[in-house]
Formats: C-alpha cells, structure tokens, sequence
C-alpha cells in the first residue's frame, strides 16, 4: 500500500510520464500521416508482403477478442488473467502496428473504388476509425503507464473510457478491411 505521501511525491512523475506519452503519441500520428498520405509506395506493383492487410485484420480481430475477455475478468476480479488479456491485447495491437506501417511503407493507401456500393458507409466508419485510433494510441498508453505505476484509481478511471475505444477501433479495423476486400473483388 502507498501513502499518501509517497503517492504525491510520484505526482511530478506521473505528469511527466503523462506529458512523454503524448508527445510520442503525437509524433507517432504524425508519422502514420505523413507514410500513408505523402510518402510514396516503395512496392508499386503491390507483391511484396501483400499478406499484411489480412494479418492486420486478423491481428485487430485477436486484439478485440483479449480486450473482450480481459473486461470479462476484470470484472469477475480476476485481476491477473485480466493483466495477461490485457498486455496481449496490447501485444497484438502493437503487432499490429508495425504490420500497418510495412504495409504502408510499401504499399502506400488504398482506395475503396468510387464506384463500389456502401462506399459512404465505409468512409463514415473509416473517419471514425482513424479519428478514434489516434484518439486511443495516448489513452491506451496511459492507462497501461497507470497501471504499470500502481495508480490504480487512475487506470481505472481512464480504463472506463479507454476499452471501448479501443475496442470499438480493433472491431473497425476488421470492418474497413472486409469491406474493402469485398469492394476490390466486386462482391
């Protein structure tokens, strides 16, 4: 147990472990922006590596799944399995990650074709998708550096709203690439 002491002698550190965490997370998004809508493709034919997109996919899925299972732990206070679903929930997202920037680094964007049906629906949950995905890279970060730190009323706190976003952008994840095969197929 902490005191009260030791927890406001650790508040400057957490302020600032708070502020590192957004500025990466500030910079990271910038990256993704900078790779996926100004660099150019370095694999232009689209051969290389072109099993990304449906691990990602698959990636986004596991993802969902352990954050899913971890909510169901946590709330039958199984606070280890709830850590272990949790830091692999974070392991597949973080997998994830670097198979979304190779893809990109590679491949560049993919457009859903003008002409294909639900094209607005897919643009509307893309928007959200990204909107919300760098929304929850700072909020994701926080909560795990909460929880890693010990500040428990925190985590929680910041967790209420962290897993749903965070689950709601693995679930788009899947959903943008379905959609998106299917438009490329012409089903």
């Amino acid at each position: 147990m902490t005191t009260a002491a030791q927890t406001e002698k650790r508040g400057p550190v957490a302020a600032a472990g708070v502020i590192a965490i957004l500025a990466i997370s500030v910079a990271a998004t910038l990256f993704l922006f900078w790779l996926i809508y100004v660099h150019p493709a370095s694999d232009q034919a689209g051969v290389r590596m072109a099993f990304l997109p449906a691990l990602n996919a698959l990636l986004n899925g596991a993802s969902a799944t352990a954050l899913l299972i971890g909510f169901l732990f946590i709330r039958s206070r199984k606070i280890v399995a709830h850590r272990r679903s949790m830091l692999m929930a974070f392991g597949f997202s973080t997998l994830f990650l670097i198979g979304y920037i190779a893809h990109h680094a590679l491949h560049g964007d993919v457009r859903y074709p003008a002409q294909a049906a639900y094209r607005g629906i897919y643009l509307s949950i893309l928007a959200s998708h990204i909107v919300l995905s760098a929304v929850a890279l700072p909020m994701i970060l926080i909560t795990f550096f909460f929880s890693l730190t010990g500040r428990f009323p925190q985590h929680r706190k910041l967790a209420r709203w962290t897993f749903p976003i965070w689950l709601y952008v693995s679930v788009t994840g899947v959903i943008t690439y379905v959609m998106l095969r299917l438009a490329m197929s012409g089903s």
